[in-house]
């Protein structure tokens, strides 16, 4: 019932920035728990950051995104945001993002999730 679209990836020189965007479509509210997750070539798929309207603590992040990375909402335009700066090569992964509707509380594994996009890819060159 939730389709989910990402942009925004692309190539990127070591410590510049991108901000990825998911699109959704279908019935997404602003109740609904979504993350970003990203996976590199024969790597396991991994978190990233989780964004929730329901509790007072709305985000969360990794220990590697954290003062690098930023979750975003816009729920008039049905939109996820996925702000990067200070890129690091490791973070070259397919990024994902993710709806997770009957979730309470803010998802931080994969099984976690009930809708997800294509991804779009982020390449980090040292």
């Amino acid at each position: 019932q939730v389709h989910l679209v990402e942009s925004g990836g692309g190539l990127v020189q070591a410590g510049g920035s991108l901000r990825l965007s998911c699109a959704a479509s279908g019935r997404p509210s602003s109740t609904d728990a979504m993350g970003w997750f990203r996976q590199a070539p024969g790597q396991e798929r991994e978190f990233v950051a989780a964004i929730s309207d329901w509790y007072g603590t709305s985000t969360y992040y990794a220990d590697s995104a954290k003062g690098r990375i930023t979750i975003s909402r816009d729920n008039a335009k049905n939109s996820l945001y996925l702000q990067m700066n200070s890129l690091k090569p490791e973070d070259t992964a397919v990024y994902y993002c993710a709806a997770a509707p009957y979730l309470r509380g803010l998802g931080v594994i994969p099984s976690q999730y009930d809708y997800w996009g294509q991804g779009t890819q982020v390449t980090v060159s040292s």
